[in-house]
């Protein structure tokens, strides 16, 4: 073969030498670069950013990655923080999908003003996102409002997009003074519908004022709350219990050693 394309060079016949090429070579297998290199076409591609962006969904329940999430005003200075990882719980036909915000590939966006805010998380390709709306009264910020949206399971071919918002108009919901912050350790569940739910897990959130950044005071949610204080109160209580048995024993004991005089 080599031999035949050096004479069929030496002899000028361009047009043979193509024409063997055509017949000898399939475009699926040779590949022509311009410097007279030859190279075999790929058969793999990349894979599709669109199934990249798309939920991962999972049968089981896994604690969520945690991320912090900084927004700044038109200044240029910090004005929304958050720390928090995000849970999706879907409940449909009778099935259950978890899904957790990775960190990594969100996109944080929104806005500030004086009295109100928003911070929004999102996903590429609009997979998921969770946006929160903070509120500004006096001297205390909290959020009152929540909007999460989320691409349906692959495997839920009847499954649509869900996107539900939620306001608490009653509730100052995640609620700290202004140059303070709100801390959770204990799971927030938040019913977004009757098939989606959202958890966070932990949480830590601050709006308005951020001097350089960094957090305020924490504030911690009532469920912490009660957790550290319920042990300590059902100990004391034990003690106490065990105290008074005690001294109840040691009168009576006392009384009846002195009712009794010898003759």
């Amino acid at each position: 073969m080599l031999s035949s394309l050096l004479n069929m060079m030496q002899r000028g016949q361009t047009s043979g030498l193509v024409i063997l090429l055509l017949t000898t070579f399939n475009s699926g297998v040779l590949l022509l670069r311009s410097d007279g290199w030859a190279e075999p076409p790929s058969d793999s591609q990349p894979p599709s950013q669109a199934r990249r962006d798309q939920p991962e969904w999972q049968r089981s329940e896994a604690a969520p990655p945690i991320g912090t999430y900084m927004l700044n005003n038109t200044d240029g200075k910090p004005c929304i923080k958050a720390t928090m990882g995000a849970e999706y719980i879907v409940n449909e036909k009778r099935n259950t999908w978890y899904f957790n915000l990775d960190p990594s590939r969100v996109q944080t966006s929104g806005h500030c003003g004086k009295d109100a805010a928003v911070l929004c998380l999102t996903l590429p390709d609009n997979a998921a996102s969770l946006q929160f709306t903070f509120r500004k009264d006096k001297n205390l910020f909290y959020v009152d409002k929540l909007t999460a949206h989320v691409s349906p399971p692959p495997d839920c071919q009847a499954c649509a997009n869900k996107t539900c918002s939620r306001s608490w108009a009653d509730e100052k919901l995640f609620a700290a003074r202004d140059g303070q912050s709100f801390t959770c350790q204990h799971e927030q569940v938040l019913w977004m519908s009757s098939e989606l739910r959202v958890k966070l897990l932990p949480l830590q959130m601050q709006a308005f004022t951020l001097p350089k950044g960094q957090y305020g005071t924490e504030v911690e949610c009532w469920s912490d709350f009660y957790r550290r204080v319920i042990p300590v109160i059902a100990g004391a209580t034990g003690v106490g219990l065990v105290l008074i048995a005690l001294l109840t024993f040691l009168f009576i004991r006392d009384r009846r050693a002195g009712g009794y005089e010898r003759l």
